[in-house]
């Protein structure tokens, strides 16, 4: 494994939404890379305070041709949706929401929550499901010990656990917990693309050193990746997979399309508050307006050419 090349991808931070916006750190997309396999989206925040940073407040707002996936790893999150959701998203819990033809939603963290710590995801649809109807599912994946490791597969199958939770293309999703030197070989998918998203501790992967906020890169082909924590503090990691997504999207706002156009008329059905993505009930207050479109057309973007 010592030969498999690792791309290192560094976070840049971003404010999320709102006047008082907590910042997280985003790993995709990017210039480098727009997906890893569906994965398209990746937010990574925390550990806040939420005394000092307002914890998350996110006014209802639209989504299309995506689906959503937030993990956390600490606090609580209330979820609001256009299909009549309420839930609650809890550490070692996932909610995957399907954005499709159009929903909208409102994210919370809770009155209890002194620290907000996770990851928001983001899925591309393929284009036959990409005006998918809307949907919400959850799940609590029970905890998978593998040699140092713990396991939780929110997505797809590893280490002979599958998720129940449906997807459009093959995925995999899971949290890795490895303990001080700990080492760990994971039996994957040579038919994925992996992407492995540090939160703390420094992970080796496939020997390459991943430090927190960086998520490291894996092209197809592999059958098996090693994991080493070389610490004698523990650490944690989100391992994302996936089929290599061939299609080029266009993505803009909450909005993931196939083309300018389809962002145009997205963003003015949500402006007309149009029966497509449907409304949120019990959030005091307004609704997010879109922003302004940029004055040139948006490129649709896909990965760049394979090695």
């Amino acid at each position: 494994m010592g030969d498999t090349e690792v791309e290192v991808l560094t976070a840049r931070d971003v404010p999320l939404g709102g006047p008082r916006a907590m910042t997280v750190r985003r790993t995709l997309p990017q210039r480098a890379r727009t997906l890893i396999g569906a994965w398209c989206f990746a937010d990574h925040y925390g550990p806040d305070l939420v005394a000092e940073s307002g914890g998350m407040d996110v006014a209802p707002h639209p989504h299309t041709g995506l689906q959503t996936a937030s993990w956390l790893f600490t606090g609580e999150i209330e979820h609001r949706d256009s299909l009549g959701t309420h839930a609650f998203v809890r550490p070692g819990e996932i909610n995957l929401m399907t954005g499709g033809h159009g929903i909208s939603h409102t994210e919370v963290s809770t009155p209890d929550t002194t620290v907000l710590h996770g990851v928001q995801l983001w899925l591309a649809l393929p284009e036959e499901h990409r005006h998918a109807p809307r949907d919400f599912q959850h799940h609590a994946p029970e905890p998978l010990r593998v040699d140092g490791a713990e396991l939780r597969v929110f997505l797809g199958t590893l280490a002979g656990e599958t998720s129940p939770v449906r997807t459009f293309t093959p995925l995999l999703g899971a949290e890795l917990l490895l303990a001080p030197g700990a080492t760990v070989t994971l039996d994957v998918d040579p038919a994925f693309e992996h992407g492995l998203l540090v939160d703390e501790g420094d992970v080796h992967l496939a020997g390459t050193v991943l430090h927190p906020a960086e998520l490291g890169c894996v092209a197809t082909g592999c059958t098996t990746l090693t994991l080493t924590n070389a610490s004698d503090q523990r650490a944690r990691a989100v391992l994302l997979g996936g089929t290599p997504f061939d299609e080029a999207i266009v993505m803009w706002w909450n909005f993931i399309g196939r083309s300018h156009q389809d962002i145009v008329e997205a963003r003015e059905e949500w402006e007309r508050a149009s029966d497509r993505f449907g409304s949120v009930d019990g959030y005091p207050g307004d609704r997010l307006p879109a922003p302004a479109l940029p004055n040139a057309v948006i490129a649709p973007r896909k990965n760049p050419s394979h090695h």
